[in-house]
């Protein structure tokens, strides 16, 4: 979809496993020779889903889009840790997990729902001292990053496969579903780590509706 505002517009992508929301704008600046155009919301390279970008002067409503609920479908593998909480980086963990049950993962949601404080990634675009975290986390340096308050207004189990978990969750601008991820699985004693995510909201606007990097260059 692409929504039509003069001099400018608001076109929604689908974007691909490992492209950095970077290389979307890129490429559709290229693309559709565009001159003014940027993000809503950085989705990380190994997630998918939906991603607003804004052109012309409707760049200038970024931040409202960035403010907007957001909406996500993931898996997290439970009883595995892995230093950027996801699968950038390599398993340094493995705790049993034959003592779990499906109630037990169930009955912990409701600990992470509301407003919660967590702590996001060092493995992640925050800047400290002008550096981002991420920079710093890959050569092994330490990075403390200070927990801030989120809101997570649902936080469903879809589906239990033991070691992986399937969720759904809507939170607030902010979030960090690995840090999520990570927080849940040291509630249930075992440690987890994110397999897999989608993000299929943003305030309205659907996933259904964006479209494919092909679909939006293929007339170019």
């Amino acid at each position: 979809m692409t929504s039509q505002q003069p001099e400018g517009s608001v076109i929604l992508v689908d974007k691909p496993l490992e492209w950095t929301s970077f290389d979307v704008v890129n490429k559709l600046r290229y693309a559709l020779k565009i001159k003014k155009i940027g993000h809503a919301g950085t989705l990380d390279p190994l997630a998918t889903g939906l991603l607003i970008l804004c052109t012309g002067k409707m760049t200038k409503q970024i931040d409202t889009y960035q403010a907007q609920e957001k909406e996500y479908t993931g898996k997290m593998v439970v009883g595995k840790t892995t230093p950027s909480f996801d699968l950038e980086t390599e398993v340094d963990s493995e705790t049993d997990i034959s003592h779990l049950k499906d109630e037990m993962v169930y009955n912990l949601t409701g600990q992470f729902t509301g407003i919660i404080s967590q702590t996001p990634p060092a493995f992640s675009a925050i800047k400290v001292k002008g550096k981002r975290a991420y920079e710093s986390a890959r050569k092994g340096e330490e990075v403390k990053l200070k927990s801030r308050e989120v809101e997570i207004s649902l936080f469903e189990i879809t589906g239990i496969n033991f070691p992986e978990v399937s969720f759904k969750v809507v939170c607030s601008k902010g979030t960090y579903i690995r840090s999520l991820v990570r927080d849940f699985g040291e509630a249930l004693g075992v440690g987890a780590y994110l397999s897999e995510l989608r993000r299929t909201r943003i305030g309205e606007y659907t996933v259904e509706e964006a479209k494919t990097i092909e679909e939006l260059t293929s007339k170019t």
